[in-house]
């Protein structure tokens, strides 16, 4: 068999100058990029992952499976718990404390690291090619570096050049894709976050228990989530409030006796909410993830929204690569911000209406939690994945007129 017809039986074209074109190349192999491998590759189209940090790496992350997370793994991924949650302790900036706890679980808790590199190995076993250390510096769907009208260009680092059929944007809310596209972002949160290594004893008391508490500033919250011998505990809040947010953290630590140990790992992160109107594609290039800004504005929970972006767009991109011009691409891409407005849109609208309550009236929600059944079995559903804010103020009038209180000024 010629090179030619070789790389044709593997799925792949082979332009004039011998380099292979990709089915689908995913940019970035968080929990976006690989699902949108996975996606792409188990419909046996040549798929190429692309990641600039080797793996596995550090990710700074509170890292709790809820049920929407769960849910969208790829069938017979086996979750690296570190913990499984039952009990839930609210505060109120420090202050009214209680604890609700449930028979059942309430969602897993895991180690970004261990999470990614897994997704990333199930994306390899469906037959996408994983390369790391690769850095992007653009896309180009016009020019001399692009073939033909079918064709996606993207230069790395290095000066070498791929080809696609179709492009994944997955690299993060400030990566080279989203940029390409052109996504906007209207809520940007600044996250602090320390692991904390703790000694038997204090992990103990911390086991199958997390700790949320409605902080001091408008929209922000910390954490603790135990995970064997280490905690993580983090915060967070609207940018522009760094200072106080910094001080939030170590307040945090110090009200919870933590003061004492240690971090091994001290991060920050910025968390970028898309706007309504913007971009999910251009040409033949998808976003999806904190890529397209896709998370919940009011918890900022980002994990479940890459694995269910991340899914569509592999799906999408595999119909795109089969588009033969660009009307029909352009319409498979119309299709791919529909299933996302639908669905995570919705979602996220409703999250947006939540975040303002909380900004209003952070007391309410922790009297609701706490003090009113209804609420903590609601909480308890949502995080399950049995429900969806959406759903519950789609189907209950008293939720859906408290809401609507709070969007007038």
């Amino acid at each position: 068999m010629s090179s030619d017809n070789a790389a044709q039986e593997a799925g792949r074209d082979v332009p004039g100058d011998g380099e292979p074109v990709w089915d689908v190349v995913v940019v970035g192999a968080g929990p976006a990029g690989a699902s949108a491998a996975y996606a792409a590759a188990s419909t046996g189209r040549k798929v190429l992952l692309l990641e600039k940090a080797e793996l596995p790496r550090y990710k700074t992350c509170g890292g709790g499976i809820i049920g929407p997370s769960r849910d969208a793994l790829p069938p017979g991924f086996e979750l690296p718990l570190r913990d499984r949650v039952h009990a839930v302790t609210f505060s109120l900036n420090g202050k009214l404390t209680r604890t609700r706890r449930s028979k059942r679980m309430l969602f897993g808790l895991i180690n970004r690291p261990e999470f990614d590199a897994g997704l990333v190995e199930v994306a390899k076993k469906a037959g996408a090619e994983v390369r790391t250390g690769v850095t992007v510096s653009r896309v180009e769907q016009h020019g001399s570096a692009v073939p033909d009208r079918r064709t996606v260009a993207i230069v790395l680092g290095d000066g070498q050049t791929l080809l696609a059929r179709a492009v994944v944007g997955a690299d993060g809310s400030a990566g080279r894709i989203g940029a390409h596209v052109g996504v906007k972002l209207d809520q940007v949160d600044l996250g602090l976050e320390a692991e904390i290594p703790v000694p038997a004893t204090v992990a103990e008391d911390w086991a199958g228990r997390v700790h949320l508490d409605w902080g001091p500033i408008p929209g922000s919250y910390g954490w603790v989530f135990p995970k064997g011998d280490t905690l993580t505990v983090g915060v967070i809040s609207a940018r522009g409030e760094g200072a106080g947010t910094k001080r939030y953290l170590e307040d945090f630590i110090a009200r919870l006796g933590l003061a004492g140990f240690e971090p091994s790992i001290s991060s920050g992160h910025l968390t970028r909410c898309r706007s309504d109107d913007s971009p999910l594609s251009r040409g033949r290039v998808l976003v999806c993830g904190d890529a397209a800004g896709l998370l919940e504005p009011w918890t900022r929970e980002g994990i479940s929204f890459a694995l269910r972006s991340g899914r569509l767009a592999g799906e999408w991109a595999v119909r795109i690569a089969e588009a033969q011009d660009a009307v029909d691409a352009r319409r498979q891409a119309l299709n791919y911000a529909f299933a996302i407005k639908a669905g995570l849109g919705v979602e996220m609208g409703v999250g947006r209406r939540m975040l303002t309550l909380f900004e209003r009236r952070p007391g309410l929600i922790h009297a609701a939690v706490t003090g009113f059944r209804p609420a903590w079995h609601t909480f308890a559903r949502v995080t399950r994945g049995t429900t969806t804010l959406a759903e519950i103020v789609r189907t209950h009038p008293v939720a859906r007129r408290v809401l609507s209180a709070m969007d007038k000024p």
